[in-house]
């Protein structure tokens, strides 16, 4: 079997244990090349990347450029603002455009679910998931399972625990088949209109978080956004922290030594009180960002190795 036998990375789904071992593999090592300072690879040099973000962005564009460039790709931003989207073009119309400027790889986030799977089937470059609707968010599964395995040597094992809106959550929904994929035990927490009424098998759901968070090694936040508060499926803010916030308290429920996660942005004071997140020892969000640009960096080289004849 091919090393990654697969020509895009749309979800987690349909994945193997042994194709993340490799992605994660790979990932490793441009995270130790990064931190040692190394020049820029030309790996990629003389490919063109897109990178088509149809909803706002910060540490995943940035990452994504930042991967590119440092594999020596040319890397464009397509610009939704100012581009025909908004004169009532269609997201294959879009795709097939993109496609007729021969791209080597195209980076796709949008908010409906499917979106990079329809793009795939429109263009004739590998296409990444960066995020579709409520669907899945590949690179970020990746991204916490490496971290994860860096802090703890190994994911397998590892007791993970899951808190927040899981269920319109596209981090939870690649984080729900990547981590127990590898091994981890893990559990979700949050209020019961926000958990999903089918979950992978082994998979633990608690609405009470303190319970939830008994001996976990890891807890993983996620952002609650005001729209759910709006439409009912949650309480105010203040209700919202009183039940599911993560306070230092709440955090010596934990494992001894237990590790703190959050995918960004964080509503700090809400899900997360500002010195949980930025405990030096406890908190590994800012590693997630850094490592977020090695599992793209081993992405976009893996995907791009037959364009370059390897």
């Amino acid at each position: 079997m091919a090393r990654f036998p697969h020509r895009h990375l749309l979800g987690i789904e349909g994945l193997s244990a042994e194709n993340l071992r490799y992605l994660l593999g790979e990932a490793d090592q441009w995270a130790e090349s990064n931190r040692s300072g190394g020049r820029q690879e030309q790996r990629l040099a003389g490919l063109i990347q897109i990178n088509a973000f149809f909803e706002n962005s910060t540490r995943t564009l940035f990452s994504f450029e930042i991967a590119g460039k440092r594999l020596g790709a040319t890397v464009a931003n397509f610009n939704v603002a100012g581009s025909s989207v908004h004169k009532g073009e269609t997201l294959i119309d879009t795709a097939q455009t993109l496609n007729a400027m021969r791209p080597n790889v195209l980076v796709i986030r949008h908010h409906e679910n499917g979106a990079a799977r329809e793009v795939a089937e429109a263009v004739d470059c590998p296409v990444v998931n960066g995020g579709d609707g409520r669907g899945e968010h590949p690179t970020q599964a990746l991204l916490d399972a490496l971290t994860i395995r860096r802090r703890f040597g190994r994911v397998e094992g590892v007791k993970v625990t899951i808190c927040g809106d899981i269920r319109h959550s596209r981090v939870a929904g690649s984080n729900l088949r990547a981590l127990p994929l590898l091994g981890a035990e893990v559990r979700v927490t949050g209020p019961e209109a926000l958990l999903p009424e089918t979950l992978p098998e082994g998979v633990r759901a608690f609405t009470d978080f303190d319970e939830a968070m008994a001996g976990a090694d890891v807890v993983m936040m996620l952002r609650i956004q005001r729209e759910r508060m709006e439409a009912g499926l949650a309480a105010s803010l203040g209700d919202y922290r009183e039940g599911y916030g993560l306070t230092r308290e709440r955090l010596e429920r934990c494992a001894p030594g237990a590790a703190v996660m959050h995918p960004g942005p964080m509503n700090r004071g809400v899900e997360i009180d500002g010195d949980v997140a930025d405990d030096p020892e406890r908190s590994l969000i800012l590693q997630q960002v850094e490592l977020g640009v090695a599992v793209r960096m081993a992405v976009l080289d893996i995907l791009t190795r037959e364009r370059r004849g390897q």
